[in-house]
């Protein structure tokens, strides 16, 4: 076996290795929507994120265990599911919402900024 042979077949053999490496894109709505949320609080029971969405602001795809969120001030969103589905709703100042974990995006479709805190919950242990 020459040279050339010996490092093709190393890169073969190890080519999984490297990959499982290499990191995922991040879910995490603090990292991916950097720019509109940002963590508040964090400790082994809850993290809690403080968020505005501008008209016309669209968030990246992340991820959320359950959660609570409180509506600071309120708007009309689009909320894309990972699965394809689309849902409209009107947030309401005040509105408290419970929801089970989801990915999802959301955008502001509405003429007035979101402000919203998100209070993610972790389980006990």
């Amino acid at each position: 076996m020459n040279r050339r042979e010996a490092l093709l077949m190393g890169v073969v053999a190890c080519g999984p290795l490297l990959l499982a490496g290499a990191e995922a894109p991040s879910l995490d709505p603090a990292v991916v929507n950097a720019g509109m949320e940002h963590v508040k609080l964090e400790n082994g029971h809850v993290r809690v994120i403080e968020g505005v969405l501008q008209p016309g602001d669209k968030e990246k795809m992340h991820s959320h265990p359950a959660f609570v969120t409180y509506v600071i001030a309120g708007g009309r969103i689009r909320n894309h599911f990972a699965d394809g589905k689309v849902v409209e709703a009107e947030l309401k100042t005040g509105d408290v919402l419970y929801r089970e974990p989801q990915t999802h995006w959301v955008e502001n479709i509405g003429t007035t900024a979101i402000h919203f805190l998100v209070m993610e919950l972790k389980s006990p242990g």
